[in-house]
């Protein structure tokens, strides 16, 4: 039985910035909701605020993590290519 832990793919800085901002933004879709709570669209926002600061808290990013698995792809699939073998 193996666990994969999670590791922490942005930095201190980013964190913050990720908890700032999602916190500003929950703040914001939770007054808008008050003020017209018939409209659905405030819901969405709720959601992504509070994705922004799970994100922060935890340090991990699935986007950041995607993009730099692709990059760890892309750059094996250039070592292949350009691999000449003669034989």
């Amino acid at each position: 039985m193996s666990k994969k832990m999670v590791r922490p793919n942005i930095g201190i800085i980013n964190a913050m910035i990720r908890i700032t901002l999602g916190l500003t933004m929950l703040c914001f879709s939770t007054a808008k909701m008050v003020r017209k709570p018939w409209r659905d669209g405030n819901w969405m926002m709720i959601m992504l605020a509070s994705m922004k600061v799970a994100e922060g808290i935890v340090r991990y990013c699935p986007v950041v993590a995607m993009m730099e698995q692709n990059k760890h792809n892309q750059e094996t699939r250039e070592e292949e290519e350009s691999t000449f073998n003669p034989s």
